[in-house]
């Protein structure tokens, strides 16, 4: 394992090549540097204090920010359930994965020894991070507009897909309607989704699970997939949807919860 001081000075050089690639050229390059520190490398050298873990909350939000305002004037006519349903899909941990692959970020992480053995480069969760953490030190070094840019020119593709419908849904990795959901719930009730495997179909290689899934103890969508977990993204997906349609059964659910709780406060 190369000394702290080592690693830091050959990253010098790296960066710059890291910068070309994003298309962004840091005033503090402190900012990237951090941004690319796992806390494995941190937790392993006394004199490093930060991690990149902050920058992925900032990351995180300002590039939801960029894609739902870039969805939000794309489509004038979209109800909040559709943009929501589009912005689940650009911004799941998958597109996040392709956007660092991209720019090869794994290549360019300072990891902690144990994370080093065990593939740390190749995780996808880690490289997801590793990305928004990157969108938030451009925040920090260049603010809105540049981070702005960035995302758009990095996203106009897949922008663009999603807008003609044609959605990315693999198999391994669909868009994450599951936590979109629960953000939509709990929004207006301290609840969480339940999801429950309904039915299986098929043979042993070519199963069909359908799932369903309740608020409250109330189905509110119903999906089905090859896998469990597929299908229970489907009926999340179904319930967003219903977030639009006065009579759907997630919008009419939150809707009585809301009367509920008006009601009480002006007792």
């Amino acid at each position: 394992m190369m000394t702290c001081r080592r690693d830091f000075e050959e990253l010098k050089i790296e960066l710059s090549e890291l910068e070309e690639a994003m298309g962004y050229t840091f005033e503090d390059r402190g900012f990237l540097r951090r941004a690319v520190t796992h806390r494995s490398f941190a937790n392993e050298y006394a004199g490093v204090t930060q991690d990149n873990q902050r920058l992925e909350f900032l990351g995180d939000a300002v590039l939801g920010v960029v894609i739902a305002e870039a969805l939000f004037k794309a489509d004038e006519a979209a109800p909040e359930g559709v943009l929501s349903s589009r912005l689940s899909e650009l911004v799941c941990e998958a597109a996040l994965v392709d956007r660092a692959n991209a720019l090869r970020l794994g290549d360019y992480l300072l990891l902690g020894r144990g994370e080093e053995l065990t593939g740390g480069r190749q995780k996808e969760g880690l490289l997801a991070d590793a990305y928004e953490a990157v969108l938030g030190a451009v925040y920090l070094d260049g603010r809105f507009e540049a981070v702005r840019q960035m995302v758009l020119e990095h996203f106009q593709d897949a922008i663009a897909e999603v807008m003609a419908g044609r959605q990315r849904r693999q198999k391994e990795a669909p868009g994450d309607f599951k936590s979109l959901l629960q953000r939509q719930v709990q929004r207006r009730r301290p609840v969480r989704p339940e999801y429950r495997i309904v039915s299986t179909s098929g043979p042993p290689h070519e199963r069909v699970f359908v799932a369903q899934v309740l608020v409250e103890g109330r189905e509110v969508g119903r999906g089905e997939g090859r896998s469990k977990k597929e299908a229970e993204q489907e009926a999340a997906s179904e319930a967003i949807t219903g977030l639009d349609e006065e009579a759907g059964p997630l919008f009419q659910l939150l809707d009585e919860s809301t009367s509920s709780i008006s009601d009480r406060d002006e007792q």
